[in-house]
């Protein structure tokens, strides 16, 4: 189990307790679980739509990709998308362009 402190798997269980032999943290592993799913940050269409991994999306203004000469149209749809952390919280493969990452407020949650 990884120390939420210091992200070292060099730890130990002690009793009800894991103990970090690189920061000496001491942490209940069942409070930590609660922490980090309180921590998850929500991605959040143009419209304010809450975003899925494996959700489909719509682009809603033309994007230009460096590199190509053609941008990639309003309307298009992208299947199956993960979220990411960082500027770009979108990562993607988009047809006729390969793999991406989009920001989630040029895009709107497909029904």
């Amino acid at each position: 189990m990884k120390c939420p402190n210091c992200k070292s798997t060099d730890t130990y269980p002690l009793d009800n307790l894991y103990n970090c032999t690189q920061c000496y943290y001491e942490w209940d592993p069942n409070e930590v679980e609660l922490d980090a799913q309180d921590q998850v940050t929500k991605v959040l269409d143009s419209n304010g739509n809450e975003l899925q991994n494996g959700d489909s999306v719509i682009v809603i203004k033309d994007l230009p990709v460096k590199g190509s000469p053609k941008p990639v149209k309003a309307g298009t749809k992208v299947k199956n998308i993960r979220l990411t952390d960082g500027d770009h919280n979108i990562d993607c493969k988009i047809e006729g362009f390969g793999a991406m990452g989009l920001k989630s407020i040029y895009v709107k949650k497909a029904n």
